[in-house]
C-alpha cells in the first residue's frame, strides 16, 4: 500500500462513525438537504491547495514578470469571487451569506510552489467547507491560467479542508496540518 493510501485510510479511521449520507434520500436519490430548521451559528472553514511549478516560473511571479499581470493579486480575487458563487459550482451547495473570505498565497521557492490558504466565515445554518475549498481551487486554477504559456508543467495539488468549526459537528482539524494561518 502506498504511503498516500495508508494516510488516507488512517485519516478515514479518524472521521466520525456516521454513515448517514445527508444528500441522499431513503430511495437513494440525490437531494438538497433541508436546512430550514437548523439553528444559525458562527461557522468557519479553512482549506489549502498547492500550485507546483518550475523554479524559474515562481521567480518570474515573484518579480512581476508574468505577461498577464500580478498573478498573486489576481488569484486572490478569483478565490474570493469563487467562494461567493460556490452554489453555482457545486450542485447541492446552498447559497449562503458570507461574512468574510480571505485567500493567502505564499510563494515557497524551496518546493517550488505557491501555497494557498482560503478561509471562509458565516453566521448561517450550514457550513462553509465548500466555500473555502472552492476558493482555494479557483485561486490555484487562476495561477495556472496566468502562467501556462511559460510553464505547462504547473500542477494544482493537495486541495483539502484543514479546519472547520461551528454547527452540530463542532470543531475538526486535519491531523498533521499546522494550525490555520500558519502555512508550512
Amino acid at each position: 500500500m502506498s504511503d498516500e493510501r495508508a494516510d488516507l485510510k488512517s485519516e478515514a479511521a479518524t472521521q466520525n462513525d456516521s454513515t448517514e449520507l445527508t444528500h441522499v434520500d431513503s430511495k437513494g436519490h440525490v437531494r438538497m438537504v433541508n436546512i430550514g430548521e437548523k439553528v444559525i451559528s458562527h461557522r468557519v472553514s479553512v482549506a489549502r491547495a498547492e500550485v507546483h511549478m518550475a523554479a524559474a516560473t515562481l521567480a518570474k511571479i515573484a518579480d512581476g514578470q508574468i505577461p498577464k499581470g500580478d498573478v498573486l493579486a489576481t488569484a486572490r480575487l478569483a478565490g474570493i469571487q469563487a467562494a461567493k458563487r460556490t452554489d453555482e459550482w457545486i450542485p447541492l451547495a446552498h447559497p449562503l451569506p458570507l461574512d468574510a473570505v480571505e485567500v493567502t498565497l505564499t510563494p515557497d521557492p524551496d518546493i517550488p510552489a505557491i501555497l494557498i490558504e482560503a478561509r471562509a466565515e458565516t453566521h448561517w445554518r450550514t457550513g462553509v467547507e465548500m466555500e473555502a475549498m472552492v476558493a482555494a481551487s479557483a485561486a490555484g486554477l487562476t495561477v495556472y491560467d496566468m502562467c501556462k504559456a511559460i510553464d505547462r508543467s504547473i500542477r494544482v495539488e493537495h486541495t483539502r479542508l484543514i479546519h472547520k468549526r461551528g454547527g452540530n459537528s463542532g470543531t475538526w482539524t486535519r491531523p498533521g496540518e499546522l494550525s490555520p494561518g500558519k502555512i508550512k
